[in-house]
């Protein structure tokens, strides 16, 4: 009984201790709120005005759970993030009763099917392309769906080995970004398209220009298969890339060729590129020195602009062996609002506008075109290679297949599920070898929906649908 009765004296104490640090740290915070300058809520509502942020911040997580309807949510809804961890999950995404999808809204894709569509069989055997066939090491790949630029640095150690084993499981290839490829894409082992950005990171000597000699010494891998001159990215066309110096770590320093502990800072663009000419003479000396096929990746802006592009590779003799469209809708881990909003054709409107220009100059077959930039969805990809496109890559559907939960923090350093931090703790949240898995199967299974798609249209396959039997509500 005595034993008891301790207890109990000792939890009350407790108790009362607890209740008077709470009622000191309510005291303190009053004092502070009261006599600080900076925020008026808290100087007039001392302690109850810190409620206003709190809920602020709880907001964005009660729209996405409780509020927000399946398809209403930006930058990706549930129903779409649904749909990618199904895929991921290999649970077939299948929806049952009927669509909350609105057909009759502005940009709904729909498809004109077929009386007679392929039999399921036939649809999967997707026909392969080859780019660069002009280049020594040409690369030829059935795959169209691919995952888009994700930069080591930007993105975790865990994130970048899962994602390239994933890719490597679906076939599929991995670009690295601008962060240059570390010993993550290496160890994952994915067909890598290594992407000269305008910092030249991985491929840089020390004043920052373009080292010849180690892009000569990075093209000896036979893991990277084609390489991409980025001029600019979807979500902040104009602007190049921050990381933070808290984030560049021994590894990635390494990897980037930068000092440790600096902010890692890309220019808008690339200093030894201001006209079409000088375009043309970097395809040509990277693909002479890497003797594989060597892209261009770009944000449209203007027909003009496309114009006197061609018209420079025409009068040079001189072609990527793709162009890589990237969209207004284009994603980061940061970007000047202003730019993300604003700035750059979405590839509804540019896509088309680049298939058209090609077409008049005759280079349509001699330019691979690929697209990026918030297409996860069958509809979506089947939509683009219908207009001509020969890939689709993706980099945020493969983030939400590591298990992105669009918690918005890829720019802080605090990523609660591992993907964009560099926090230990927080890093061994993802496992990369059972996210690899989930990456490929949401490839794999995402591909087999556009089969579907494809098949339904009579195409033999996903690059060969008509793009009269695809209609786009105006």
């Amino acid at each position: 009984m005595g034993l008891i009765v301790d207890i109990l004296l000792f939890a009350a104490s407790l108790f009362i201790f607890a209740v008077g640090c709470g009622a000191l740290l309510l005291v303190l915070v009053y004092l502070r709120d009261r006599f600080q300058t900076t925020n008026s809520i808290h100087r007039n509502y001392p302690v109850l005005g810190h409620l206003r942020y709190i809920l602020k911040e709880l907001g964005v997580f009660l729209r996405s759970y409780f509020f927000a309807a399946d398809r209403e949510e930006l930058p990706f809804n549930r129903f779409q993030r649904d749909f990618v961890n199904a895929m991921a999950d290999d649970r077939g995404g299948v929806i049952p009763f009927g669509s909350n999808y609105n057909t009759y809204g502005e940009g709904a894709i729909s498809f004109a099917n077929s009386f007679y569509p392929k039999l399921e069989e036939d649809v999967l055997h997707v026909r392969a392309v080859t780019f660069g066939p002009d280049t020594a090491n040409p690369y030829t790949t059935d795959s169209y769906l691919n995952i888009s630029g994700t930069s080591y640095g930007a993105m975790s150690s865990n994130a970048i080995f899962a994602l390239s084993r994933g890719a490597k499981l679906a076939n599929a290839w991995h670009n690295t970004g601008e962060g240059g490829f570390s010993e993550y894409h290496q160890k994952g082992g994915a067909d890598t398209v290594f992407q000269i950005g305008t910092a030249n990171y991985g491929v840089r000597d020390e004043q920052g220009n373009l080292d010849y000699e180690k892009l000569a010494a990075l093209a000896e891998n036979p893991q990277i298969v084609m390489f991409e001159i980025k001029l600019s990215q979807g979500a902040k066309p104009g602007k190049g890339g921050i990381l933070p110096g808290t984030k560049v770590t021994q590894s990635i320093a390494k990897t980037r060729g930068i000092a440790v502990g600096e902010d890692s800072v890309s220019p808008n663009r690339r200093r030894d590129v201001a006209n079409g000419d000088e375009l043309a003479a970097l395809i040509k000396r990277v693909k002479k020195t890497t003797n594989k096929p060597t892209g261009i990746k770009f944000v449209l802006g203007c027909g003009k602009d496309l114009d006197d592009l061609l018209y420079s590779f025409i009068k040079n003799d001189v072609y990527p062996s793709f162009i890589t469209l990237d969209s207004a809708d284009g994603g980061t881990g940061a970007a000047p609002a202003a730019l993300m909003d604003h700035v750059g054709l979405t590839i509804d409107k540019s896509l088309p506008l680049l298939m058209q220009h090609l077409s008049a100059c005759g280079l349509r077959e001699k330019i691979l075109v690929c697209v990026s930039g918030k297409l996860i969805m069958p509809a979506d990809i089947a939509w683009a290679l219908a207009q001509g496109a020969v890939a689709v890559n993706t980099a945020r559907g493969a983030m939400f297949a590591l298990g992105c939960i669009q918690a918005l923090q890829c720019h802080t350093n605090t990523c609660p599920t591992g993907i964009t931090t560099h926090n230990e703790r927080l890093k061994k949240g993802l496992e990369p070898i059972s996210k690899s898995q989930r990456v490929g199967n949401f490839i794999i299974n995402t591909k087999k929906q556009v089969g579907y798609i494809a098949h339904s249209t009579g195409a033999a396959c996903a690059r060969s649908i008509d793009p009269n039997r695809v209609i786009r509500n105006d």
